[in-house]
């Protein structure tokens, strides 16, 4: 099927080729040519853009400001002249032999700042007006990267209005906007010249790791909100779209050098070094064939999470809630936030004789700390290329290449330890002012990754089984309390008793062992025997291809309306590698071995969108409907209405409804992994054949109580089965359905405007939305004796032998509404110096009952940013000139919740700076800042790593242009 489309894709793209090439010959060719200069200094203006105004057609300035540019387009033609930090100017030639047709032109271009004066193209998928927009969008061009006192382009867009950034590694950051987050936010969808940039098995856009380059990106535009309508059915939650620079209009080599240092207190690790490098090299023939090649290689040391709060503590139910003196440091229970090794799995409850009675204590083995299972040192190489061809002045072909390398840090329902990832990417477009086909493969491949927590439990294994260790825990332990040792004391000389021959991290023995595990693609754990190497792995060896083809036009000869109308197809292909995903044709006893046949995963959709100006062109009338396909579940439909209505030429309201969909991700639907005795499986239906844990299970949250409840009746004399049959009714049965996908109403409303003679940008929303079908994970236990219900299988909670353990996707019950509001403002006060700031509120209602699960907002109420900058506070008569820039961020506290951790994320704020200095001749660029000046340590997640200052100075040279 993949094959198929990918042909019919090839097939319109030639289509279009042999129907151009016909058109190319018709017209006489023009030379066009001229010089563009700074209207006040008149110097100048290398690198400026020139472009024929409803083609494909351009180019930029040379050193001297020169330009020439052949064309055969008819007269009238429209050339339109910009640079970065100057206002556009468009020009319109009328007939032959005025200037440009024969005659050079002279353009001075202003640096005048005006503001509000954006074109995007990812809110609606054409160009429009900013500030007439039909859903809130924000765009970071070109002059406001460069000047972002982030360490990285990226890193800027955690200063954008309505984002929220979660940093996982230094590599590692995922946006996300409008509440919901998750470090793998599979709801985010992020683009690269119309590329999803989506992992396919890990689920997630890696960061930037295989995106642009310091030297090539040229502007990101964000979608805050559900863009499914007319992206499809990942991106219910946001779009960011990454633009790179076009060979045609950014020609030339330019060089690029970071160095930074992090890590200055020395708290965690020791001050490091970080390095960025990066060349780019660009060059059109004849304004027909162009060619650009970019390379840049990131090290560095990266944050720790190192953060040791218990997630597990007195009085809950699965520590030792009626023993106050085991609470603090003194809980043998306790499940640390990144301490791994030591959660419920390998909880065991030991029975001995205390106080006269029978008491039973829950204990969990000791595991191992994320600082001594991870490697600090990360990495992150991109390699990218593409020639461009245009077959005409309104039609070019691009055949485009990436490739991405990383290193970090990936936090799932575990931490992953990303080592040596690799995604690759084949891209072939063709493209007009109407016609849109692109074909694409992504090529995944995990490396030499591992996940920690298997690593954690194996290397404990290794020194014994679960019963093996807590035998002698329990041994040691009787014996202390007997000789009238109190309870907490005897509990830490009980563990390390147990310990004992235990690897120890530092040592041969410990870094002999963690290879084998990490080398091993098995996470089952079975039988060990002391002092041999443990049998379970803790290896990622994963596997895939996305197979993407779309297509999009734009009839603009529509009378009644501009309609666009496009469709696309997607498929993924797994290869089971046996323990994360595998082939659902074997028996299920055979399915934990690798290889077999690709497990196949498709989507497929159309969408068509008008939109209409009516009332003098004071309103401007969206719609759009768009159909999703999946074979695993029904046709999906996804409209969009909206309406822009401006008032008095600068007030700008709009009011936007949308529906959207989004299909689980791989892992939700086809995951089947067994991880330290409990297996993480995708909640589709044939996922469940032969196994039983949607119909026939208990939820864990309710077997703590139960088991909490049996122990006391047992240390009350009850009997243990007896006890259990008495307190069934505390057992909570799962009955969880099939997996679904998602689905949201969102409602938003707008405003936009430029006030003050140009001065003043206000752009504000507020929006709710209503989630139903929320997908997350719930724990559950399948009883081996009888069907829920029956004495057997309430007896079978009794031993963690006679229960099979899964961790299971499923849709929440409850209906989930969100909502909030933004505002943005920026101002020009006097010359360049400019001050902007945004305010951010999101929420969300609380629901009367409980939920199957916990679904985490994970977002803060209030988040600000302030901004002041100037970026030619000096400027000299040779055109050099020096800037600043400031940001201060606050954001409030929140509690997180997810699979792998819980817990209150403190409020923090930062402040992050950077000062700027360009020379023409050389025409070089020298910036130096912070990100976090103050160094003020934080923590952005649940078990998420420290981040304090990283400190930094670029170069950024253009060396020639040829």
């Amino acid at each position: 099927m993949k094959n198929n489309v990918l042909i019919i894709t090839l097939l319109l793209l030639l289509g279009g080729v042999f129907s151009s090439v016909s058109v190319f010959a018709q017209d006489d060719l023009i030379l066009l040519s001229g010089r563009v200069d700074d209207s006040e200094t008149k110097l100048p203006l290398p690198g400026a853009g020139v472009f024929i105004k409803g083609t494909v057609a351009g180019t930029t300035t040379n050193d001297a400001g020169e330009f020439t540019l052949k064309t055969r387009v008819k007269f009238p033609i429209t050339l339109t002249f910009q640079i970065v930090g100057y206002a556009a100017k468009e020009i319109v030639l009328e007939r032959p032999g005025v200037a440009g047709a024969g005659q050079p032109i002279a353009v001075s271009l202003s640096t005048e700042a005006i503001l509000g004066k954006e074109v995007v193209v990812t809110a609606s998928r054409m160009e429009e007006d900013i500030l007439k927009s039909p859903v809130a969008v924000e765009k970071l061009n070109l002059r406001v990267l460069k000047e972002s006192p982030a360490p990285s382009f990226y890193d800027a867009l955690e200063n954008v209005k309505g984002v929220q950034m979660t940093t996982s590694s230094l590599t590692f950051k995922v946006p996300n906007t409008r509440g919901f987050n998750i470090p793998n936010n599979f709801r985010f969808m992020q683009l690269v010249d119309g590329v999803d940039m989506q992992a396919a098995t890990l689920g997630v856009p890696l960061g930037n790791a295989i995106g642009p380059t310091e030297l090539d990106i040229e502007s990101v535009e964000i979608t805050p909100g559900a863009a499914s309508a007319l992206y499809g059915m990942n991106a219910i939650n946001g779009l960011a779209n990454l633009q790179t620079k076009s060979p045609f209009q950014y020609q030339g080599v330019s060089l690029y050098q970071k160095t930074g240092v992090n890590h200055v207190d020395g708290i965690d690790r020791n001050p490091s070094i970080l390095t960025e490098s990066a060349v780019r090299i660009a060059r059109a023939f004849n304004n027909k064939w162009a060619f650009k090649l970019n390379f840049s290689y990131l090290q560095g040391t990266d944050w720790l999470a190192n953060t040791q709060t218990d997630q597990n503590p007195q009085p809950l139910a699965s520590a030792n809630p009626r023993f106050p003196e085991l609470s603090g440091a003194n809980n043998p229970a306790a499940d640390l936030w990144n301490r791994y090794g030591d959660d419920r799995s390998s909880r065991s409850a030991i029975a001995i004789q205390y106080g006269g009675k029978t008491e039973t204590f829950n204990v969990s083995r000791t595991g191992y700390l994320e600082k001594d299972l991870v490697n600090p040192h990360v990495r992150n190489l991109k390699v990218d290329g593409s020639v461009h061809y245009r077959l005409t002045e309104k039609m070019e072909l691009t055949y485009g290449y990436r490739y991405g390398l990383m290193d970090g840090i990936f936090q799932r329902g575990n931490k992953i330890q990303l080592n040596g990832v690799t995604v690759q990417n084949h891209k072939l477009e063709l493209r007009s002012p109407t016609l849109l086909a692109r074909a694409y493969m992504l090529s995944e491949n995990t490396g030499n990754s591992y996940n920690l927590n298997p690593l954690a439990y194996n290397l404990d294994l290794n020194n014994g089984t679960n019963a093996v260790w807590a035998g002698k825990f329990q041994a040691a332990l009787q014996a202390q309390v007997n000789n009238g040792v109190d309870l907490a004391t005897a509990m830490n000389w009980a563990r390390a008793v147990a310990d004992a021959g235990r690897v120890e991290p530092g040592t041969a023995a410990f870094n002999s062992l963690k290879n084998t595990i990490i080398g091993t693609n098995n996470w089952d754990i079975g039988s060990v025997v002391p002092g041999a190497p443990a049998t379970g792995g803790a290896a990622l060896w994963q596997q895939s291809h996305t197979y993407h083809a779309d297509i999009q036009y734009n009839w603009r000869q529509v009378k009644f309306a501009d309609v666009l109308v496009g469709a696309d197809f997607r498929e993924y292909a797994i290869i089971p590698d046996g323990n994360n995903f595998v082939d659902f044709s074997k028996p299920i006893d055979q399915r934990s071995t690798p290889g077999g046949a690709s497990q196949l995963y498709t989507k497929y959709g159309a969408f068509v969108s008008a939109t209409k100006l009516l009332l003098d062109e004071k309103l401007k009338v969206s719609a759009s409907v768009r159909v999703d396909n999946n074979p695993e579940f029904s046709p999906k439909v996804n409209p969009r209405v909206a309406l822009v209505y401006t008032a008095a030429e600068k007030h700008n309201i709009r009011f936007t409804y949308q529906n959207g969909y989004r299909f689980p991700a791989l892992f939700e639907a086809l995951s089947y992994v067994n991880n330290a005795g409990v297996r993480r499986v995708g909640g589709l239906a044939r996922v469940n054949e032969g196994l039983g844990f949607l119909e026939n299970s208990y939820t864990l949250a309710s077997l703590d109580l139960f088991t909490a409840a049996v122990n006391t009746d047992v240390a009350g004399g009850t009997s243990r089965n007896a006890a259990a049959l008495k307190n069934r009714a505390i057992l909570n049965v799962a009955n969880l359905n099939a997996i679904e996908p998602e689905h949201i109403n969102s409602f938003e409303v707008g405003y936009k405007s430029v006030l003050a003679n140009n001065r003043l940008v206000v752009d504000g929303e507020a929006y709710l939305n209503r989630y139903d079908k929320f997908l997350g994970q719930v724990d559950v236990a399948v009883p081996t004796s009888g069907a829920v219900g029956t004495d057997a299988a309430v007896l079978d909670m009794l031993t963690r032998a006679k229960q099979t353990r899964y961790r299971v996707y499923t849709n929440a019950k409850n209906v989930y509404t969100s909502y909030g509001a933004a505002l943005g403002l920026t101002y020009n006060i006097v010359g360049k110096f400019v001050a902007s700031g945004n305010a951010n509120y999101n929420n969300i209602s609380r629901n009367p009952s409980p939920d199957v699960f916990v679904t985490g907002f994970n977002t803060p109420k209030f988040v600000t940013n302030l901004s002041f900058g100037n970026r030619e506070l000096l400027k000299k008569a040779n055109g050099a000139t020096a800037g600043f820039n400031v940001v201060w961020r606050w954001q409030d506290s929140f509690l997180w919740q997810s699979p792998l951790a819980d817990g209150v994320v403190p409020a923090y704020q930062t402040v992050d700076a950077q000062i700027t200095i360009r020379v023409p001749r050389p025409a070089l660029t020298i910036k130096t800042g912070a990100a976090n000046v103050f160094n003020n340590r934080y923590i952005q997640y649940a078990a998420g790593p420290t981040i304090g200052g990283l400190y930094y100075l670029a170069l950024t040279w253009d060396v020639t242009r040829f």
